[in-house]
């Protein structure tokens, strides 16, 4: 699931690690980003130390390395996978996008870090990744108002049967969860499912990131029209019950 950041990313997390049959990688590339391009991000030293910062090993691990469970779900940040980083190996994965307004992307990020780069959205990755490898794109506003009928759009998309744990999951941090969870996932767990509304969800925009929100337009734009529409809420009961456990 290739994402930027402040996009319900980790709440997407929470729902597909709830189902029995998956296990999650959180952000496997943040250290390479990290050492890479030498960015000073809240908790920096702690993942570096906790991740590979080979792009290689990390790629070989993600396409080739063993999975314990039948269903795993990565967790990819689009501004991670810089420009040096080999995507031929990343064909071998099934490839799903979460897209936002970029409007409320940044007033969520500006929250965390004052001043945002589009270079610290991924937003342009993630449309090369979609024009490369194709798959299934879901918008976090359709995930917070209808979570039942698009996790089943999404996982109808993927081949896989839609599951009731998806839509809850216990408060509190996961053990799967990144060395950077206390500076970026408050609010994910202290939640227990999809909050139709968040405390300064509907904050205004700072007029000083308007430029940039014209910069991010474009790219959210070429990617909203492919957006799944979310299932009638009755096919999730129908789907569910047609599906081998």
């Amino acid at each position: 699931m290739w994402s930027g950041p402040r996009n319900l990313s980790t709440a997407l997390l929470r729902s597909f690690e709830n189902r029995p049959d998956c296990s999650v990688v959180d952000e496997p590339l943040y250290a390479v980003y990290l050492a890479a391009t030498g960015l000073d991000h809240p908790g920096r030293d702690d993942v570096l130390a906790s991740q590979s910062q080979d792009p290689d090993a990390v790629l070989a691990e993600l396409t080739q390395g063993p999975v314990a469970t039948p269903l795993q779900y990565q967790k990819h940040m689009t501004h991670h996978l810089l420009p040096g980083i080999a995507r031929e190996p990343l064909a071998v994965l099934t490839h799903a996008y979460l897209v936002r307004d970029p409007e409320r992307v940044l007033v969520s990020y500006a929250k965390v870090r004052e001043e945002p780069t589009l270079d610290d959205l991924g937003l342009p990755q993630q449309v090369e990744l979609y024009e490369t490898f194709g798959g299934p794109v879901v918008d976090a506003a359709d995930v917070l108002a209808e979570p039942r009928g698009t996790l089943t759009a999404l996982c109808d998309a993927l081949g896989l049967a839609f599951d009731e744990a998806m839509l809850s999951w216990p408060a509190g941090p996961r053990d799967s969860d990144g060395v950077w969870a206390p500076h970026w996932y408050a609010g994910v767990a202290a939640s227990t499912g999809f909050a139709t509304d968040s405390p300064g969800s509907g904050d205004p925009l700072p007029s000083r990131l308007e430029p940039l929100l014209e910069q991010c337009r474009p790219y959210y734009d070429a990617l909203a029209p492919y957006r799944l529409s979310p299932a009638d809420p009755s096919s999730a009961d129908q789907f569910s019950a047609d599906q081998e456990p």
